[in-house]
């Protein structure tokens, strides 16, 4: 009897050896002012941290034990290499990660309001050129993803938006499960609608989109968590996850289900919402991206996003 497979055996093969998790976004330095403040004038001293929305899902991941990759760039500088070492050290590969010398790495300084939640001001026009960099790698990035993961972050300027959606439209061609973050910044749009108009059209086609209470309502203009989850679906995506802090995380569509989060002394909730993100893809990885159990990833998703409160960083 013949060991050799047929050309389907092997198709099949390769598809289950795909198991990366792509994470297309920016990696950049969070100089966090590590109290609350009254204005962000009132910041007196800065401690750096890891940072980038995408690096934070990529780190998530990893450490929920799924297998992460992070697609952008940094510049050729010391935090460049800070932060590369440290998504290493995290076991994310960083292999279709760019090293620009003509751009220096993104930094943004990170405040908290009394009530917790921060404000971001970002330095350097960095994540343009890294990101078109790091775009130089999509053919071999796509051809490994198991599931691409993004936001809107890496929609605001020409160069960045053309890599997004470029692995977008790759993705649905391959059919590769996209998970959405919406994760909308007013600092970085010269105009919300303009933010908010795109993130609407990218939820056609997701596999699941993830949006906090205030980000679902602005794309939904639905008030209620759940209905605005199920409202995302309307627009399009599998699965709509609305996070909610302390009150857990609701999901519509497919599958439907609530999860409280645990209870935790937060310190800030910066990067919450990536850590959640991340651990459910990891979990969803492993459930074999079946969008009918996608509510049993809930509980890992929501203790990853409370434990990310427990500390002044995002990773």
């Amino acid at each position: 009897m013949s060991n050799s497979l047929s050309p389907l055996d092997g198709m099949r093969r390769e598809r289950r050896a795909k198991v990366t998790i792509l994470c297309l976004g920016e990696a950049i330095v969070d100089l966090v002012c590590e109290r609350r403040l009254d204005d962000p004038e009132e910041a007196d001293a800065l401690i750096p941290h890891p940072g980038g929305a995408l690096a934070n899902v990529a780190v998530a991941v990893a450490r929920a034990g799924g297998d992460a990759a992070l697609l952008g760039g940094v510049g050729d500088d010391a935090w460049g290499r800070r932060l590369r070492h440290g998504l290493e050290a995290e076991r994310v590969h960083c292999g279709w990660m760019a090293t620009v010398a003509s751009a220096p790495t993104p930094l943004a300084i990170v405040t908290f309001g009394r009530e917790g939640e921060p404000t971001f001001q970002v330095y350097g026009a960095g994540i343009a050129e890294t990101m078109r960099a790091g775009g130089a790698h999509l053919d071999e990035a796509m051809g490994e993803a198991s599931a691409l993961v993004f936001g809107s972050n890496t929609l605001v300027g020409e160069p960045e938006r053309r890599v997004t959606m470029e692995a977008r439209r790759r993705a649905l061609d391959l059919g590769v499960p996209i998970l959405f973050d919406p994760n909308l910044r007013p600092n970085r749009w010269e105009r919300m609608e303009s933010a908010v108009g795109f993130c609407r059209e990218l939820c056609d086609g997701a596999f699941l989109v993830r949006a906090n209470r205030e980000e679902a309502e602005q794309l939904t203009g639905i008030e209620d968590p759940g209905s605005a989850a199920a409202a995302l679906c309307g627009l399009g995506a599998r699965l709509g996850v609305v996070t909610m802090g302390a009150e857990g995380a609701v999901i519509r569509g497919a599958a439907e289900g609530h999860h409280d989060s645990p209870e935790v002394e937060v310190v800030a909730p910066l990067g919450a919402g990536d850590a959640f993100m991340g651990a459910l893809a990891a979990e969803l990885a492993r459930l074999g991206w079946d969008a009918r159990r996608a509510a049993e990833a809930l509980p890992a998703a929501t203790a990853a996003g409370a434990r990310a409160c427990a500390d002044w960083g995002a990773q």
